[in-house]
């Protein structure tokens, strides 16, 4: 094949000879990879072109790899050679407001810049907002850090009416490309994208990461990823090992290396989808099975666990985290989770040793640090991941490894409602068999699981987003369909994730959705209508309409909802965070119902997902509503809005 001998070619050639080769290299690589898009995988020449395409893909990482060091070295005015390590976008906490900042670590000092505006045609510089030598660089101690100062949160629900907005831009501007409109109104809804996506990675990140200058001043970073926050970390104090001096940079010197930023960074622009290119992979949309099976390479026992991080709307973001396995140097954990995935590219697990000091406290934000053991990362590659099998792989760590298990479910199998072929246990079943069957208002798996949630669970951060162990929901839903006398003894051990996920199973696996599919198409118009005083009574009659056991079921977890969201300083879950999470769950329409409001799979926020937000945070924003106030007021006039 041409891309073989190409390859060949290359590697015999001179470095003064590479670049024209390189160049084709590069092209045909492109040429492989839309090649492999549209060529059918059981095709024969398939496998032929994935290797194709490895070869010529490593072939140009290595040629990357050699001659990176001459690409990102500077050279001082007293002929010293500075060179580039890591650079890259962070916020930085400024005045008691965010500032994006790129920030850019040399062997021997870390520099924070700000890309200064220019106009049409000029060159773009950067403007030195500080620099730190790394030899009088610290990371102050959590006990030593002082209190972070005064930045206001972004609230959780605007943070995610701008992923629904990005989201509804994404929509357009596919239509707009599918019929091939004006470049001039994509260019328009782009740069909309664009600013929602900038405000989006400026407002969500949490993570303080805290360094300071013996000589002076403390700066504060929010980061969005624990597994970010040690990258940076390590890359410093790994620098800092060596012999280094203390300096003062002249003006000109400060100008030289801030006027080399520009030439030298590796990471060119912000981390948001509007800046990818069309034929980048958009990532995946659906729900990732994962089993964290074990580890082993510790020196020594100690109390470990595991998080998972995927990457969403431009920053990483924590989904799920096991047990903490107690002083062992090899932990066995086999926990299943089963991650939501929203456009996402790689999966980030990382080893922790969990602290028990209640003195090692950050005060940024009053959490216990644990110590980072190891962390790892995957690509979550769409040829190898979309396959019905699970996978083993282990991730190697700074000498940990880490062994798990993973596979795909795409958004549109994943969301299907299944009637149970066995009607007697609760899962799959009609709430209006359960109920009369225990003859009972509310199903007993729901008001077991709200009690315990209440009882042990309403100051849990994350409570309900929080992915709870699948195994251990699985064991629970076995226990409840079999009515087992032994469900409260379980509950009463049973990780509170687990709980909360159960109950989340039980609404998105019964065979039609708590609001029903006969008034779907109501509550979707209903929620869009503008006069407030016409609103209110639609969104009441629909509630009116619904069969008693539907009804009362949802006003016992609307209260629920509303307890557990007034603990949002504590558990950081809002009303929005709640809606967001049930509601989806609790209106999504059977499989039969839903072909008339079928979306893109890859479109996880579509038009419907995000009314179906908003028809739950109506109702938890509603002063309480009363079951007999409700049907006292019935009102007589159709349920067609």
């Amino acid at each position: 094949m041409e891309i073989l001998l190409i390859i060949r070619f290359c590697c015999n050639c001179t470095y003064a000879l590479l670049y024209k080769p390189i160049d084709r290299v590069t092209r045909s690589t492109l040429v492989l990879h839309d090649l492999l898009k549209h060529t059918p995988v059981d095709h024969p020449d398939y496998p032929l072109l994935q290797d194709a395409l490895r070869i010529s893909q490593n072939f140009l990482s290595s040629i990357n790899e050699d001659i990176d060091p001459r690409r990102t070295a500077v050279t001082t005015p007293k002929g010293e050679t500075r060179q580039l390590v890591k650079d890259g976008f962070l916020v930085e906490v400024s005045e008691s407001s965010r500032k994006l900042r790129h920030v850019f670590l040399f062997t021997d000092v870390l520099l924070c810049a700000k890309l200064k505006k220019t106009s049409a045609g000029k060159h773009q510089q950067y403007d030195c907002k500080w620099y730190i030598p790394l030899a009088d660089l610290v990371f102050p101690s959590p006990e030593e850090s002082e209190a972070s100062p005064q930045v206001h949160p972004f609230p959780d629900h605007e943070l995610e009416d701008m992923k629904m907005k990005i989201s509804a831009l994404k929509s357009e501007i596919q239509k707009e490309k599918a019929n091939k409109g004006q470049s001039r109104a994509i260019e328009r809804l782009k740069k909309k994208m664009f600013e929602n996506e900038f405000l989006l990675l400026l407002n969500s990140p949490t993570i303080p990461f805290r360094i300071h200058n013996r000589n002076g001043k403390s700066y504060l970073f929010l980061l969005s990823s624990d597994y970010e926050r040690s990258e940076w970390r390590e890359a410093i104090q790994k620098l800092q090992k060596k012999d280094l001096q203390a300096f003062v940079l002249s003006s000109v010197e400060l100008q030289v290396l801030t006027g080399s930023c520009f030439k030298l960074r590796t990471v060119h622009n912000i981390p948001v989808t509007s800046n990818k290119d069309d034929d980048e992979s958009p990532g995946l949309y659906g729900f990732l099975h994962v089993i964290v099976h074990s580890a082993k390479g510790f020196k020594q026992s100690a109390n470990l666990y595991c998080t998972l991080e995927v990457d969403s709307f431009g920053y990483f973001v924590s989904k799920a985290k096991t047990r903490v396995f107690r002083d062992t140097m090899e932990p066995k954990w086999d926990e299943e989770f089963e991650i939501e995935l929203e456009g996402s590219q790689s999966l980030r697990i990382l080893c922790y040793e969990k602290c028990y000091d209640k003195t090692k406290v950050n005060k940024d934000n009053n959490e216990i640090v644990d110590k980072i053991m190891g962390k790892g990362q995957i690509q979550l590659d769409p040829q190898t991941v979309e396959t019905k099998n699970w996978q083993t792989d282990v991730i190697e760590m700074n000498g940990i490894k880490v062994e798990f298990s993973m596979k795909f479910t795409s958004r549109d199998m994943s969301l299907k409602r299944t009637p149970s072929k066995k009607q007697t246990g609760v899962f799959g079943v009609k709430i209006s068999v359960v109920t009369k069957r225990e003859r009972s208002k509310v199903p007993y798996i729901v008001r077991q699981c709200v009690e315990e949630v209440e009882k042990r669970g309403i100051e849990e951060v994350g409570i309900y987003r929080i992915s709870g162990v699948a195994t251990d929901i699985q064991a629970l839903k076995a226990v409840f369909d079999a009515n087992n006398k032994d469900i409260l003894l379980m509950l009463s051990d049973m990780d509170i994730n687990a709980i909360a996920g159960t109950l989340k199973l039980y609404f998105r696996e019964l065979p039609e959705p708590l609001l029903t599919d006969r008034l779907y198409p109501a509550f979707m118009e209903g929620i869009a209508l503008s006069d407030p005083a016409a609103k209110e009574n639609c969104m009441m009659h629909l509630l009116r309409s619904l069969p008693d056991p539907n009804l009362i079921t949802f006003l016992f977890l609307l209260e629920h909802l509303k307890r557990v969201a007034e603990k949002e300083p504590i558990n950081k879950m809002s009303l929005h965070n709640l809606a967001t999470v049930f509601g989806p769950t609790l209106l999504r329409p059977s499989e039969v119902e839903s072909k008339a409001h079928l979306t893109s799979a890859a479109d996880i926020w579509s038009h419907d997902v995000m009314a179906q937000v908003q028809v739950l945070l109506y109702y938890l924003q509603h002063p309480p509503i009363s079951f007999a106030e409700l049907k006292r007021n019935t009102l007589y006039f159709s349920t067609d809005v």
